[in-house]
């Protein structure tokens, strides 16, 4: 059993504030969606608990397991068990899927020999073509492309946690569909997921347990499912 639990985090950008005392908890098993609007740091939060160097903590904690997760630099994060499906997937040049993969396999204790065929396995549940696994990684692939992509390395690597942060941009109805039903399967072996999105869509087959909306870089309300149906048809203005 994992917990992710965030208590009061705030953070800026360039001195900005954008986080305003966010308080979250995640466990194993469950599925937690963060909605809002555009604006209202929902990217920041994702950022912040993967390490990335553009955002300043100024206050409050984040833990995995009681462990600090704020202490760490993003490298220790991840070997600790967080994973983060970004947004923008990254292009590297020079570095295939498969050597990043079992060097990530290499650091966390886990046997190299099995990551090959984990990989194709993993490509083939989701339908990414197995002619994309010898580039380098996400190069010259579509969006969609590369959100198959991040799936394949989340089904491989099994952290303990995942941040999705708008795993279903780009992704048509197949490949959607694809995609959440593999990270709902991964969440009843254990996974806990904080997903990131605009829009209901996600959750067709990905079903939350507990649906957040962010708004201003606060956490304006929590509850059931049913709030993404509210959101769908009066949009964010009630909120706040």
């Amino acid at each position: 059993m994992s917990t992710l639990e965030i208590k009061g985090l705030t953070a800026d950008v360039a001195g900005k504030q954008i986080l305003n005392g966010v308080d979250l908890t995640v466990s194993s098993g469950e599925v937690h969606a963060v909605m809002g609007p555009n604006g209202a740091g929902k990217s920041t939060l994702s950022g912040v608990l993967a390490g990335h160097p553009s955002f300043t903590v100024t206050g409050g904690t984040a833990t995995l397991d009681g462990v600090d997760l704020l202490a760490m630099p993003a490298w220790e994060r991840a070997k600790a068990g967080l994973f983060l499906a970004m947004q923008y997937p990254v292009e590297v040049p020079g570095v295939r899927l498969e050597e990043m993969l079992v060097e990530s396999a290499v650091a966390a204790g886990r046997d190299p020999a099995a990551v090959a065929g984990t990989i194709a396995a993993e490509a083939a549940n989701i339908g990414f073509e197995a002619r994309f696994l010898d580039r380098p990684l996400n190069v010259d692939l579509s969006g969609g492309e590369k959100k198959r992509n991040e799936t394949v390395q989340l089904a491989t690597v099994r952290p303990r946690i995942a941040i999705l942060d708008e795993i279903d941009s780009g992704l048509d109805i197949d490949a959607l569909r694809d995609v959440s039903r593999r990270i709902e399967q991964l969440t009843e072996e254990g996974l806990g997921v904080l997903a990131i999105t605009h829009y209901r869509r996600l959750f067709s087959e990905l079903v939350p347990d507990v649906v957040h909306v962010l708004v201003a870089g606060r956490i304006e309300r929590s509850g059931g499912p049913e709030i993404v149906e509210e959101l769908e048809a009066s949009g964010y203005g009630a909120e706040g």
